[in-house]
This record gives structure tokens, C-alpha cells and sequence, in this order.
């Protein structure tokens, strides 16, 4: 009996703390990306590199 509620305990928390960080990594790609397109542009405009970002991570996201 224990070993079943130990594991639910389990299941809980880190279902939890998959949903909770789980935006985390899509936002630090997001922020690499968008340095990384303004550093090698020549006209370096934020609000498209950040368009292009995110619509290129969600492909990738897809196709995973």
C-alpha cells in the first residue's frame, strides 16, 4: 500500500514540474535564436527575428 502512494506522490510532482518548465526551454530557444538572427543580420529588427523564431521552433516542434 505504500509503494502505490509513494508512487502516485511521484506521478503528482512530476507531472507538476513537467508542465510547469516545460514553456522554460521553448523561451530560452526562443531568446537564442533571437539574438543569434539580430547578431548576423545586417539590419537587425527584433520583432521579425522573434516571428521567425517562434514559427521555426514550432515546426521543429511538430515534426518531433
Amino acid at each position: 500500500m505504500k509503494k502505490i502512494i509513494l508512487f502516485i506522490i511521484l506521478a503528482v510532482t512530476t507531472f507538476f514540474l513537467i508542465s510547469k518548465y516545460s514553456d522554460h526551454n521553448l523561451k530560452k530557444a526562443t531568446a537564442s535564436c533571437i539574438i543569434a538572427q539580430t547578431r548576423t543580420s545586417d539590419t537587425p529588427d527584433i520583432q521579425k527575428a522573434q516571428k521567425f523564431c517562434e514559427e521555426k521552433i514550432k515546426k521543429q516542434r511538430k515534426i518531433k
